[in-house]
């Protein structure tokens, strides 16, 4: 595994400003301090901030060094994903404890929400300098959803029919057009778990050989507070995929939008399908990148919930960055 650190310094005689913001930015990183330099892995984004960092420090007429270390003399990796796990759990436990606090809070539901917003703004925060999926960070969110869940008015359960994969396949499929996220994540799912070579046709009413799915009336549609997305995953028998259940809440809260489940994604997401409409992209092109966004997405999801920590690198000796 390699690391990349941060060494610098500032000339004795600067005032206290520039240092305290150094050490706020540096935290705000997640960055973790070893003696005199901070050390954060090996990432695109995380050698970009870096970067800025230094343009900073130059600003203010000190002297930044960024490099690549393969290997610490004396600390593994394992040590040393155990001192970044370690801050954040410290982060977790924080914001835990601000949880604790508003789930036994007997101010009104649209006040507790607002400070629940809050509370899963900072999460996002902390997951995105969560380097190596701290265990604690899904029992906050577990607990975040609880809260979520009590202060949304309960629905009936839903029965969806099973759906036989081996009937839905080499079959053509019809949705309405000018494709949203609902749809959109629909077209990835079929793709990706039921027919890679499904053909997808945009219309407004469906042939009566093609299935027709988020329509009116069709194969596969809204049910109940369910959006078409999530009814598919429940029929074909995938709601025991953990990122597809994440994936799902995403989808259902950007194109229902009744407060049910808050992830960190959810704005960024619908952000960016927002502007995809707004471009007037035609259907085909928010096609392909809705199926390469979902794609993406989806890998994320499963990535962090997977076994993070591989085996040690070999040792090697410290390179300076260019």
């Amino acid at each position: 595994m390699s690391w990349l650190v941060f060494s610098y310094s500032l000339p004795s005689k600067a005032s206290s400003s520039p240092r305290v913001t150094l050490w706020r930015r540096l935290k705000r990183l997640g960055a973790i301090a070893f003696n005199s330099v901070q050390v954060l892995p090996e990432r695109d984004e995380c050698l970009e901030a870096f970067q800025w960092l230094a343009q900073e420090v130059q600003k203010a007429s000190g002297e930044a060094l960024i490099m690549r270390v393969e290997q610490f003399e004396g600390l593994s990796d394992s040590e040393i994903v155990d001192r970044f796990r370690a801050a954040r759990r410290d982060d977790y436990a924080e914001l835990e404890a601000q949880a604790t606090v508003l789930a036994n809070a007997p101010e009104a539901r649209g006040d507790l929400q607002e400070r629940l917003e809050k509370l899963y703004k900072h999460y996002a925060d902390i997951r995105r300098i969560d380097f190596f999926d701290c265990p604690e960070g899904a029992q906050v969110m577990a607990h975040l959803n609880q809260i979520a869940e009590a202060l949304t008015p309960a629905s009936e359960a839903i029965a969806i029919a099973a759906a036989a994969l081996d009937q839905y396949q080499q079959r053509s499929w019809v949705t309405r057009p000018r494709p949203h996220v609902d749809r959109l994540a629909c077209i990835w799912l079929i793709r990706r778990f039921i027919d890679p070579n499904a053909v997808i046709r945009y219309a407004k009413t469906a042939a009566e050989d093609e299935i027709a799915f988020d329509m009116n009336r069709g194969d596969f549609q809204h049910q109940g507070n369910l959006c078409t997305f999530e009814v598919m995953i429940r029929a074909f028998g995938l709601d025991d995929n953990p990122a597809l259940q994440v994936l799902g809440q995403i989808v259902h809260e950007i194109d229902l939008r009744d407060g049910q489940y808050r992830q960190p994604q959810t704005v960024g997401v619908d952000a960016l399908l927002r502007g995809w409409l707004l471009s007037n992209f035609p259907d085909t092109a928010v096609e392909v990148h809705g199926v390469a966004l979902f794609e993406g997405l989806y890998a994320t999801l499963a990535q962090e919930r997977a076994t993070p920590l591989g085996s040690s690198a070999p040792q090697s000796t410290a390179q300076e960055l260019p």
